[in-house]
């Protein structure tokens, strides 16, 4: 990451990941022009920044901007959600772009980020993973926590990997709930944190009145890991601690963890396992829903 390289240019979300990109970006010595997306990210947290507010729909504004102020690598990033899309209304420069994008606008959230990063890179834009800039975002294989899954955890995380792998094969989600081998939800357009909520009024009682189940969080087969990785951070654990789970199990090297060493102080003080693994390494047999 070089300054000769020019600003980076930011299209945020909500949420922690983009301002630690922000962070990251300017302690190795380049700066950034951000793009926050209207009702995604809060304009207030960028205010350090160079940067203007867009709405969904004006994309071709976005790039405009990004021109006008020499951006030539982009990091999309952040917590989204997708509108309507007979809400986006778009500028002469997005209805290009859904032009151009086709029926991929009208699939799930893979297919349409792919078309939008091909787009970028058409218009001459090195789009770069949120992970290349901040360094150790993406955990490796091992126990996070000072909790450790037990037995019947480690079988509701097999039942898991299995049950999102299946959805992310259809575009759908990147994570699910499981408790005793059973299916509490599974995320779709609500994101996690709202699929925390609802899984907690589901969760069946345990005789030892101890904490069961678990959030796992994978990539989706095929994904694009330029943007839209899965992410967890500490609202994560709060959500996980409040549904009653024993633990959050996610895909090493594939996960995002927005400040770590706060995830997993979370973790541990409400006594939740955290573990990073490789889904792959898991035999077919025991990976079949």
């Amino acid at each position: 990451m070089s300054p000769a390289a020019g600003p980076l240019g930011l299209i945020a979300g909500g949420g922690q990941m983009p301002l630690r990109v922000i962070a990251a970006a300017r302690a190795a010595g380049r700066e950034v022009f951000a793009v926050v997306v209207e009702g995604w990210g809060d304009p207030e947290d960028f205010r350090h920044v160079p940067h203007v507010v867009v709405r969904v729909g004006a994309g071709g504004y976005a790039i405009e901007q990004f021109r006008a102020h020499g951006v030539r690598q982009v990091v999309m990033c952040g917590r989204a959600q997708r509108p309507s899309l007979l809400a986006v209304r778009p500028d002469a420069g997005m209805a290009k772009m859904l032009l151009r994008i086709g029926k991929a606008a009208f699939q799930g959230d893979d297919g349409l980020l792919k078309a939008a990063v091909r787009v970028l890179e058409e218009d001459g834009f090195e789009v770069l993973p949120s992970q290349a800039i901040v360094r150790d975002a993406l955990p490796e294989p091992g126990l996070l926590s000072a909790a450790a899954p037990d037995a019947r955890a480690r079988e509701d995380i097999r039942r898991g990997i299995a049950v999102v792998r299946a959805l992310g094969m259809v575009d759908v989600g990147q994570c699910a709930v499981v408790q005793q081998g059973l299916v509490l939800g599974v995320e779709a357009i609500e994101g996690t944190d709202a699929l925390l909520a609802r899984c907690a009024g589901l969760r069946r009682d345990t005789p030892d009145g101890q904490r069961d189940g678990v959030l796992v969080k994978l990539v989706k087969p095929g994904q694009d890991r330029r943007v839209d990785l899965p992410t967890i951070g500490p609202v994560t654990v709060a959500g996980a601690a409040a549904a009653g789970l024993a633990g959050i199990a996610i895909e090493a090297g594939g996960t995002i963890v927005v400040d770590r060493p706060a995830t997993v102080a979370a973790a541990d003080a409400a006594g939740l396992f955290l573990i990073a693994l490789r889904p792959e390494e898991l035999t077919p047999t025991e990976t079949n829903p």
